[in-house]
């Protein structure tokens, strides 16, 4: 059964099980981010786009260095991120139960929609206040007993 590709330009910052097919339009350089859980894990940005637009990918530890620049992917179960230090910016990300693999498609891409250049400021913050509050619920009824 094929499975239902998104097109870049129809990601949000909410979309998770997203399958999109992409070429490589360039890849950055690996970096090191410091982790509250230990050592810090490395990442890389590659900009993937199709013929709606562009977003930035970010490929985490062993992902890098798979993909170069004009290779065409296919993400199955990826997701979309708020990246903090980007201001809120959309990142498509893999993650542990998603899977990258090369693709021998030809595709054209349309660099004209960078959806990582929107900043969702505001979403970022709801983000966090949801998670924070149903802690606060379950403490509460724990001390209620």
């Amino acid at each position: 059964m094929e499975k239902e590709m998104t097109k870049i330009k129809d990601l949000t910052p909410n979309t998770k099980k997203a399958n999109v097919l992409a070429k490589v339009v360039s890849v950055g350089e690996p970096k090191e981010i410091p982790s509250r859980f230990g050592e810090a894990k490395k990442v890389a940005e590659a900009v993937i786009g199709d013929e709606t637009g562009t977003i930035l990918l970010s490929l985490w530890q062993e992902q890098i260095g798979t993909v170069k620049e004009n290779d065409v992917i296919a993400i199955e179960n990826g997701f979309v991120s708020l990246v903090p230090r980007a201001r809120g910016m959309m990142h498509l990300n893999v993650g542990k139960y998603g899977t990258l693999t090369k693709s021998d498609e030809n595709i054209d891409i349309s660099t004209d929609l960078n959806m990582s250049e929107k900043e969702y400021e505001g979403e970022q913050r709801r983000y966090s206040s949801e998670r924070r509050e149903p802690r606060r619920d379950s403490s509460e009824r724990r001390y209620r007993r």
